[in-house]
């Protein structure tokens, strides 16, 4: 079953309520807390990846420490609806109010410094820390079991519209699983993203970190709802270790292969699970004349252009749109650099060559048109019906550097959703 959990791992969740201390008038609100657990002891092959933001989360700081520190960790504590960033009162001793908690409900031996916590939500309020400590955690132990993600990847949603879990079985038998949360305030650079992924696979804390580190750069960093990056980003990969996968290069990467096709299909679930997605983009960079990363911020500069995902939003082949936010961050970032090779497709239409449009009657603009059509979704269905994408490439010609880069159209349910969103 593709949601099975490795070896060595129980979850559970639980549901509360808190009134908030800065809008006491909207009442009762619901919190969820979710744990994953290593059933046999903590485990020092853990890695993790953080936002970048200037502004982290309280829970930031506290992974931060046990990370640097080489702290083994043996539970994972997440709590959706609040994220800990920046609120008044002591935001890592709130934190560590609910770490504490689980380590005394669960009997940790290392106590609650052995517990990663992690919070999504609004920004700017006070962690209720003491309705989780008292009600919320002791229920999520109750309800820990060892057959399924997926009740974790549901409990950890907030505005997510669908669970997002991915898993692959190696030839040792291992399992690598991973579930992801985001759908506003995604553009990682490290959004609101967390994503945990689990595996029994015996393998070293330093391979761990270096694989996570390069998989994370290639998925979640490529990818843009909104262009907001959150506070709360979080990439959390540990093992069990439960499962020899051999000495030889050969297993490591097996499970690397595995590890970034669960990050690439996450980061695409994230994005196509966007607030208000009707339509994913995916832009792919070729022969750019700099750095990958470079090429990776054109790629995101194109996601971003407010012009351009309203067009495809409206399923409207302005071209013209998506040749200017080129040549607007050619002309910031890159000026100077010959652009008169470059050619650009639609739909894998050529559309642009070598300074000039391509664009040769009713048929063509059709054709474009249909593409987009073709890969519309319903922005406010639970669960996706296709998994197509409206196709962008940009040939430099010259370089040699490339990046694919993921993204979402801007359309009235997500400022709908983002309007209300504290409610």
């Amino acid at each position: 079953e593709a949601s099975a959990l490795p070896k060595g791992f129980a979850t559970g969740s639980a549901i509360g309520s808190f009134v908030p201390e800065e809008a006491p008038s909207m009442g009762s609100l619901p919190i969820k807390g979710t744990i994953i657990h290593l059933t046999d002891g903590p485990s020092d092959s853990w890695a993790a990846v953080f936002t970048k933001n200037q502004f982290p989360g309280s829970p930031i700081k506290v992974g931060r420490s046990r990370l640097s520190s080489n702290t083994p960790i043996q539970t994972l504590v997440i709590n959706n609806k609040i994220s800990n960033v920046c609120a008044g009162g002591d935001g890592v001793a709130n934190a560590e109010i609910v770490c504490d908690a689980v380590a005394k409900a669960l009997n940790l031996e290392g106590g609650s410094e052995t517990v990663l916590p992690s919070s999504t939500g609004i920004i700017g309020w006070r962690l209720p820390a003491t309705e989780l400590a008292t009600d919320v955690i002791p229920q999520a132990v109750q309800d820990l079991q060892s057959d399924s993600a997926y009740n974790a990847a549901r409990d950890i949603m907030t505005t997510d519209r669908y669970p997002k879990l991915r898993s692959k079985t190696l030839s040792s038998g291992a399992r690598v699983i991973g579930i992801a949360k985001g759908a506003g305030m995604i553009e990682p650079n490290m959004a609101t993203m967390l994503s945990y992924i689990m595996t029994d696979a015996t393998i070293a804390k330093e391979a761990l970190q270096s694989m996570l580190t390069k998989a994370v750069n290639g998925s979640f960093n490529s990818i843009s709802v909104d262009g907001d990056e959150s506070t709360s980003d979080t990439a959390v990969l540990i093992s069990s270790n439960q499962v020899n996968i051999g000495d030889s290069d050969d297993g490591l990467m097996e499970f690397e292969a595995a590890l970034n096709e669960i990050c690439l299909g996450l980061a695409a679930d994230l994005v196509r699970n966007g607030e208000g997605t009707g339509h994913v983009m995916r832009v792919q960079v070729q022969n750019f004349p700099g750095s990958n990363h470079e090429a990776r911020r054109l790629g995101r500069h194109v996601v971003n252009s407010p012009l351009f995902k309203c067009a495809v939003s409206g399923n409207d082949p302005n071209t013209g749109r998506l040749a200017g936010a080129v040549g607007s961050f050619m002309g910031k970032f890159k000026d100077g650099e010959d652009v008169s090779e470059m050619t650009m497709t639609l739909g894998g239409q050529a559309i642009f060559s070598k300074g000039k449009f391509v664009l040769e009657g009713d048929s063509v603009e059709r054709q474009l048109s249909d593409h987009m059509k073709d890969a519309q979704q319903d922005e406010v269905e639970d669960f996706p019906h296709h998994q197509k994408y409206v196709e962008i490439g940009i040939d430099f010609v010259t370089g040699d550097a490339s990046a694919t880069v993921i993204g979402s159209d801007l359309t009235n349910e997500y400022v709908a959703v983002n309007a209300d969103y504290r409610s």
